[in-house]
């Protein structure tokens, strides 16, 4: 009896031996860094004490899994300030969970939106630090790539560079799938990167024959004849926009016959009036008959912090700061254009706590890149511009190699509020060579551009 108790005895003190060092070596020092109260972490903040122990003891997972689903139940409610600290704390219990990051930067990047589903882009930033996150913690699969190159690429739609970046780390993945890679290609395009982008399309295209003739899918075939289509029409718009001729730099381009011939002069001008406190009717006239045209439109604090002609420097955050500053008014927008005008009523008196009006003098920005524009439309103007011009706001510094439009208008507090003497009154500013214009109704329904396959 005394053997077995000695024998107990030696367990026991062998597991306290254990249990003390895990205490001294794990247990305190991770408890210390993430769970303390008076460390204030996030997680801490977030989990409960019974949640904290499942944590400890190996149910991170589990944990994430709940929370997520919890989260989920915030967005249908529509409660988004709940969302944020739930999404960072479950990206810390399980840092490997692709699905919670890619949900998260979407939710943040474009649903957390005004009552005029216009999304609010000081998140944006916030979203691309949980993109880094995800990468640094999943560096081996491509889809934080993806993910984060296409935010850049269709939400913040500028910054080609940064896409392109993201894109090419993308391709590098060995689970990449082959109707991703294209996009790759469209980013070079967008970053006056044209020759590599077809170089690119080449490549794959040499790819998908290899695969097609192992595989005879109809995918791989679809995605080869996809290619092909795409090199013939790539090919035949650097002949007709002038692009070749521009790179040979040997006059062929000045006397040559080519759709971006001669610039087109596109007449902008603009007006913004205040009709209601908080709401902004912006008319203006854009000389391009064919549909297809978006102007950016901002109204932003004169003085934003980290603010860019027609942008903000999204970079700037690389730490998950869920306190919003709430002083700060940013509004983004496009103006469609139709009938050579844009008329259109910017409504933002339905969200106070997003457009808070603080400060007392605004900028309001109108931008247009052809590099983003359709098709249709840079087949007249180009990749870069240089088929468009306009004598009072063609700008070729604040978008480094590309001809853009860009105009500025101010409105000062009293006035976007219509308060002190601007009371009862509506102000209105606008561009030195605003005309009052209407549509021309003979032209309503007539399109043209230039022919891809022209003569």
């Amino acid at each position: 009896m005394w053997k077995i108790r000695k024998k107990l005895y030696g367990v026991g003190a062998v597991l306290l031996i254990v249990a003390a060092t895990l205490q001294m070596t794990y247990i305190h020092p991770k408890w210390r860094k993430d769970y303390s109260p008076e460390a204030g972490g996030l997680v801490a903040s977030q989990l409960s004490p019974e949640q904290i122990l499942l944590q400890l003891f190996g149910f991170r997972e589990f944990l994430a899994g709940i929370l997520w689903v919890r989260a989920d139940g915030f967005f249908d409610a529509g409660n988004y300030d709940a969302i944020l600290p739930i999404i960072r704390v479950c990206t810390i219990l399980d840092p490997h969970n692709i699905d919670i990051y890619a949900t998260g930067m979407w939710h943040i990047a474009y649903n957390f939106t005004d009552q005029e589903q216009r999304s609010n882009r000081r998140y944006i930033p916030i979203a691309l630090a949980l993109a880094k996150d995800g990468i640094k913690n999943n560096p081996n699969t491509y889809e934080l790539y993806f993910e984060t190159g296409w935010l850049w690429y269709q939400k913040i739609d500028d910054n080609p560079s940064e896409a392109v970046k993201y894109f090419q780390e993308m391709v590098k993945k060995k689970d990449v799938l082959p109707a991703r890679e294209d996009l790759l290609a469209n980013a070079y395009f967008r970053d006056q990167k044209i020759m590599t982008g077809l170089n690119w399309y080449f490549h794959l295209y040499k790819e998908a024959i290899a695969r097609a003739k192992k595989d005879t899918f109809y995918a791989n075939s679809q995605i080869r004849d996809t290619l092909e289509s795409n090199i013939d029409n790539t090919i035949i718009r650097m002949i007709q926009r002038g692009y070749l001729a521009q790179k040979r730099n040997d006059g062929s381009y000045e006397k040559g016959d080519y759709d971006t011939k001669p610039p087109f002069n596109v007449g902008f001008s603009a007006k913004v009036t205040v009709v209601r406190p908080r709401v902004l009717r912006v008319t203006g006239t854009w000389n391009v008959l064919p549909v297809g045209c978006r102007i950016r439109f901002i109204v932003r604090d004169l003085h934003y912090p980290n603010a860019l002609p027609a942008e903000l420097d999204w970079n700037k955050n690389d730490n998950f700061n869920f306190n919003l500053p709430t002083n700060l008014t940013y509004m983004q927008d496009q103006l469609f254009c139709k009938d050579q005008r844009f008329d259109r009523v910017e409504n933002m008196s339905k969200d106070p706590t997003m457009y808070p009006f603080d400060s007392n003098h605004y900028l309001l920005e109108f931008f247009y890149d052809p590099a983003f524009g359709a098709p249709h439309i840079q087949d007249k103007f180009g990749w870069n511009g240089v088929g468009m011009t306009d004598p009072n706001f063609l700008n070729t510094q604040i978008r480094k190699g590309v001809r853009v439009i860009y105009a500025t208008l101010e409105l000062s507090k009293d006035q976007i509020l219509m308060r002190g003497q601007w009371q009862n009154r509506h102000a209105t500013v606008e561009t030195s060579n605003f005309k009052e214009s209407s549509p021309t109704e003979s032209m309503t329904n007539i399109v043209k551009v230039p022919s891809l396959r022209g003569n």
